[in-house]
């Protein structure tokens, strides 16, 4: 059987492998900077961030997957990856792991940022004492589905790794799933933006009333009314969480936090959506047409998969602070300041 995403070339495979290797190592690269940044961090070993970590090391594996096949190829071995049976049978086992894995990850952190947020202080309050049953389900479910995969269908050569040679099977077993868990976050952060944009809301009629009353003769000190606004019901010492869980209304100085905190959520979904179009609409026109799509089309498809460590860096990482402490480091080691 001919497998449409393959290159049809040894100067196609070459590029592809080289392209595949160097996506490889920015995402390893971004997933390492969150490993490294948790360890370094004690604010970012939170309940939250504890999930960060658990995908950012699904991100970085799967980069080294990604990349041990490349350069595998690269190299010559044995003509390359297609012909080590055994090793490509392990390569898409492993892949099939971890790009599932991320998928359960990402799911298990917008639930769990959802019940947190939404004050549903029993199930909040539960996945907190329950921490190493909400880590043993990525691991669990992924390994049962690769391994399902490795023994009904098995992995084959796709081009620069190995995976599910059939365009069909891969767009059913991964991308459907994967868009279903795509609409569902989209669903639970839509919820939570306009939860947060309500009580913004509430905060803004509060801080006109408190300009009305605050006339000549009127008491700012304790006749004032002390509003405060919990979002967070977790007894969780998250850095940011511990931001936000006692902010008392001033005037001005809380609709732009807030208006933060829903802009980002916001960006979870958007990214994973951008990401996975490409090489969807590519599972569904080769699926359908039985015909390869372009070279250069099917390279974008593939950086596209690969390229995943690296956005959720960006996304979870530079949204989680870690940017602004590494900054701090900088900022305290440069001796021109």
């Amino acid at each position: 059987m001919t497998v449409l995403s393959a290159p049809s070339t040894n100067h196609e495979n070459r590029v592809l492998h080289v392209v595949i290797a160097a996506v490889a190592i920015i995402s390893a690269i971004g997933a390492g900077w969150i490993l490294l940044s948790f360890t370094l961090f004690k604010p970012l070993r939170s309940f939250r961030h504890q999930l960060i970590l658990g995908l950012a090391i699904s991100d970085f594996w799967m980069a080294i997957n990604f990349l041990s096949s490349a350069l595998m190829n690269l190299s010559g071995l044995a003509t390359g990856i297609e012909n080590q049976k055994l090793f490509c049978s392990f390569n898409g086992f492993m892949i099939q792991v971890f790009v599932v894995q991320t998928d359960y990850w990402v799911l298990a952190i917008a639930v769990c940022t959802y019940l947190i947020l939404s004050d549903h202080k029993h199930q909040s309050t539960w996945i907190q004492e329950h921490r190493i049953v909400i880590w043993l389900l990525p691991w669990f479910f992924s390994i049962l589905w690769a391994a399902l995969g490795l023994g009904i269908v098995g992995y084959g050569y796709i081009g620069a790794w190995c995976w599910f040679t059939s365009d069909r099977i891969r767009l059913f077993v991964n991308f459907i799933p994967r868009w279903l868990i795509i609409i569902i976050i989209l669903g639970l952060y839509i919820r939570l933006y306009f939860l947060i944009h309500k009580a913004h809301n509430r905060f803004i009629s509060f801080d006109e009333d408190a300009v009305e009353n605050l006339q000549p003769g009127f008491s700012t000190g304790r006749n004032r009314p002390n509003t405060s606004f919990n979002i967070f019901s977790s007894r969780d010492n998250d850095y940011e969480t511990g931001r936000i869980r006692t902010m008392h209304t001033r005037i001005g100085q809380t609709s732009p936090i807030l208006k933060r905190i829903s802009y980002q959520m916001m960006a979870y979904p958007l990214v994973y959506m951008i990401i996975w179009t490409v090489p969807t609409t590519i599972r569904i026109y080769q699926a359908t047409t039985n015909k390869a799509a372009p070279f250069a089309i099917g390279t974008v498809d593939k950086s596209c998969i690969v390229i995943q460590g690296f956005a959720d860096a960006v996304v979870y990482g530079f949204n989680e602070h870690t940017w602004n402490m590494w900054r701090e480091i900088f900022n305290k080691s440069n001796p021109f300041k």
